[in-house]
């Protein structure tokens, strides 16, 4: 089995900085959680992310790995982790070092504040007039709201919060493993209280101790003018709500636009197409064509070749967030011309040839 590459999960060399190593761990973690990523192994592929930023963030076990390989951090009976990094890491402590939080991936550290809770993603289905114009929907999500009970704590109101006997409060305990390089220390969180330093004589029964419940909602989205397809906005605080009382988290609404059959979009421009005589397109005519705007002029001039296109300026897309700078709308113009004609258009057809030659 080939050997974990940790440099190479991060995308990094290995003479990359401790700034560039948070760098890479940052962009390569959002984009591969798996609450944001629904690929197949996304998981897999956070969790590899992890490991790596966890071994290299660290000079110790970024120099034993940097000297051993994986063996210098993966030691028996090390359960998949290594020295210098819990082995029962969750999601959040990853990230709390970069969204405000005092923990990491340096090791199972107590948390000193509340954490954040969860983003959430919502998918949502607009119609092709309100990506160009603007609008609001209406949606239903279901969240984490803060338990109103314990507002946040998890521990029944009334109950008492004593210091934990096992760690004396830091929330961490120091574990001696027997390795290939011998004996080593390694931080991990306290079993008892599960790395808050504290035990609780009584949990919450309105949400048995967790400090959120499960709640339905309805919103009102404000679509900006101008949106895409894939496009997507941030609701803040609209996420999950952080544990023992911690800020929520931001809700993503990713935007779908359902396709229009009269018009084809790129960018600010709009495009369209439309089909006249070939008498029309000799003589010229002023045509109604239907725009994003509703129906408009369009005048045409004699002579017009088939496949020429005209412009209409003002009466494309808006720019995002701004629905007085429009591009343009293009229409391409087709020529139909009669596969039979009658003996009088024939006779008409060939004194026009006569006239012409």
């Amino acid at each position: 089995m080939q050997e974990a590459d940790f440099y190479g999960e991060l995308g990094i060399g290995r003479d990359a900085s401790e700034a560039d190593i948070k760098k890479a761990y940052r962009v390569k973690a959002r984009k591969w959680h798996p609450d944001v990523n629904q690929e197949p192994g996304a998981k897999e592929k956070f969790q590899a992310i992890n490991e790596a930023y966890t071994v290299l963030s660290d000079p110790q076990t970024r120099q034993r790995y940097d000297q051993f390989g994986v063996a210098g951090v993966r030691g028996p009976g090390a359960g998949g982790g290594g020295p210098g990094y819990a082995t029962d890491f969750d999601i959040g402590d990853i990230f709390e070092s970069f969204f405000g939080g005092q923990g990491g991936p340096g090791g199972a550290r107590r948390r000193s504040g509340p954490t954040q809770g969860d983003d959430l993603r919502f998918d949502l289905e607009i119609d092709f007039q309100t990506a160009l114009f603007g609008g609001s929907k209406k949606i239903k999500i279901t969240h984490q709201e803060t338990c109103g009970t314990c507002t946040g704590s998890g521990v029944a109101p009334g109950s008492s919060m004593s210091t934990c006997s096992q760690c004396g409060g830091s929330g961490v305990v120091v574990q001696t493993m027997q390795t290939i390089l011998g004996r080593v220390q390694q931080q991990a969180r306290c079993p008892t209280c599960g790395g808050t330093g504290q035990v609780v004589e009584k949990y919450c029964g309105s949400c048995d101790g967790k400090g959120v419940n499960k709640k339905s909602k309805q919103l009102t989205i404000t679509i900006p003018p101008g949106v895409e397809n894939g496009n997507r906005l941030r609701v803040r605080g609209e996420g999950d709500a952080g544990p023992r009382g911690g800020p929520s988290g931001d809700l993503y609404v990713f935007l779908t636009v359902v396709p229009d059959p009269r018009f084809k979009r790129d960018g600010m421009d709009i495009f369209s197409e439309v089909s006249i005589s070939y008498i029309d397109a000799i003589l010229g005519t002023t045509l109604q064509v239907p725009t994003v705007d509703g129906t408009e002029k369009l005048p045409v001039p004699a002579g017009t070749q088939p496949g020429t296109t005209i412009r209409m300026a003002d009466k494309g897309a808006p720019k995002l967030n701004q629905l007085n700078t429009r591009g343009s709308h293009f229409v391409n113009v087709k020529v139909d011309i009669p596969r039979s004609l009658s003996e009088k258009e024939k006779k008409l057809v060939k004194e026009l040839k006569e006239v012409s030659q």
